[in-house]
């Protein structure tokens, strides 16, 4: 549905993404998942028609949108965008708002659309209220509900939940990813939060100065990350120094593994990515490492292990095992598989 075909942009000599390309399947949700200054709102505005392209290609359904020295308009794209401060009318009434782009649509028809919306986003019975008597929620499905009328093809969302408290944001990245299923339209989100993209998106790109670093699932970017910045990135690990031995095995501080993949040459000095689910606290095992932090996570905590010769690891833990800094506990490693990379 959409393909973008090595884009780059630029702001006079600065380029802020370069070479890009990704694919989006119809009724795919992807995101596009990285920190401030890495592109990715470029990138959307962009795809929308209201940046150019440097080079490359925007193509929608077989159309090219974008090329250096052509860009169709925005609103001849047949694409929805729901933008970070909702971007609303405050004069105009919930109804008012969501039929704003279907003024060529029949009074009779707006209505019937406004009211199957309205009824899709949880807020049959607001139709009549102002901007102003919403919650942030509220607006944001009203948002949502503006950008999915004119039936787009793709849908955009810049950020749509960062103004929104911790809790709702989780809730709402659920409703809104079944509500867009229910549409089945492709949809592209932007945001710098890595929870809220495991709870909305089929596939996720991680950038990083303006390039994609990976485009996966957020299963493969969290148990396979491409690079070292992808591992840091999405989710919490730590990096263990280890030496690839002549059978092919891997001498770590926690212990010797085998390779999943023979990539690394006898001799060679790696880096061992240990997630904290890899790491199970276990009070009978003999193996025992020193607690250095601990952080409180309601069912859980996330504890800070120095193992022998100071290296760290994280464990999760069931929360009802509470143990003092500087106290040894037992742990034991269940690895699946082994992500490696060439020691930094």
């Amino acid at each position: 549905m959409l393909v973008l075909q090595q884009v780059s942009i630029a702001y006079g000599s600065a380029t802020v993404v370069k070479d890009l390309s990704l694919t989006l399947q119809q009724g795919q949700i992807g995101c596009l998942l990285g920190p401030s200054g890495c592109g990715k709102t470029s990138l959307l505005r962009a795809i929308a028609g209201f940046e150019p392209v440097q080079t490359g290609a925007v193509v929608l359904a077989g159309s090219v949108l974008s090329e250096p020295g052509m860009r169709v308009s925005p609103e001849q794209r047949g694409i929805g965008m729901v933008f970070q401060d909702f971007a609303l009318f405050p004069h105009l009434t919930v109804a008012q708002n969501i039929a704003f782009g279907l003024q060529k649509t029949p009074k009779a028809q707006q209505q019937q659309i406004v009211a199957e919306l309205l009824a899709l986003v949880g807020l049959p019975t607001l139709a009549d209220r102002y901007v102003h008597q919403l919650s942030g929620g509220q607006q944001q499905r009203v948002a949502l509900a503006r950008a999915l009328a004119p039936q787009p093809q793709v849908l955009l969302l810049d950020e749509p939940f960062s103004g929104l408290d911790a809790d709702l944001r989780e809730a709402l990245a659920q409703d809104i990813r079944a509500i867009i299923k229910q549409r089945g339209i492709s949809a592209l989100m932007v945001t710098h939060d890595q929870f809220e993209a495991f709870a909305i998106a089929d596939q996720i790109g991680v950038m990083q100065h303006g390039k994609l670093q990976q485009w996966g699932s957020a299963y493969e970017l969290y148990h396979q990350p491409a690079n070292r910045f992808v591992a840091d990135f999405v989710g919490h690990g730590a990096l263990l120094k280890g030496e690839v031995l002549a059978d092919e095995r891997v001498y770590t501080a926690l212990g010797v593994f085998a390779q999943t993949q023979s990539t690394f040459a006898s001799g060679a000095a790696v880096d061992l990515l240990v997630r904290p689910d890899d790491i199970v606290h276990d009070d009978q095992s003999g193996f025992t490492a020193k607690v250095v932090g601990k952080s409180f996570r309601g069912s859980h905590i996330l504890y800070s292990l120095e193992l022998e010769g100071a290296e760290q690891v994280y464990c999760l833990a069931p929360s009802h095992h509470d143990h003092q800094l500087q106290s040894r506990i037992g742990i034991k490693l269940e690895l699946d598989h082994l992500v490696l990379f060439p020691r930094a």
